[in-house]
């Protein structure tokens, strides 16, 4: 386990647009206004098609292959998420969101590409002094937290 203490930072409270896509509407929101690292928490509408990571192809051998789950209608979602930059300091959004209509929900993560469906609040919590960072692991692929002193 790897461990970093911080602090809050600014709170920031946003209002998406229908269409406004995650991960990226919330990325550029943090780039643009200086944020590094944050806990990001979401409600509002998942518009049809979107797309959303649910997990792993059976087969853990040398590739790691995504499943990915497209949503059929609107629907409701609840998400939440980490916002941490990577190696060249882009900051990168890892939200898992659980989505549902009519009693049927699906949880996966965003990052294949959610698209608000009229109402997205999204509340962006700022952490200070956590110097985390996103590294590409060589063995699974995946963009890792690591906490490193500085």
């Amino acid at each position: 386990m790897q461990v970093a203490e911080g602090r809050m930072g600014r709170v920031f409270t946003l209002r998406l647009e229908d269409g406004d896509r995650l991960p990226e509407s919330i990325e550029s929101f943090a780039a643009e206004h200086g944020v590094e690292c944050a806990l990001v928490a979401l409600l509002g509408g998942a518009g049809d098609g979107s797309r959303l990571v649910v997990g792993p192809e059976p087969d853990r051998g040398l590739g790691i292959v995504p499943m990915i789950h497209i949503l059929a209608g609107s629907q409701e979602i609840a998400a939440m998420g980490t916002l941490f930059p990577d190696e060249s300091g882009r900051p990168v959004l890892h939200m898992h969101a659980a989505a549902g209509r009519e009693g049927k929900a699906t949880v996966g993560c965003t990052r294949a590409g959610v698209k608000v469906w009229l109402v997205g609040e999204a509340v962006v919590m700022e952490i200070l002094g956590t110097h985390g960072v996103r590294r590409k692991d060589p063995e699974t692929g995946f963009q890792l937290l690591r906490f490193d002193p500085r």
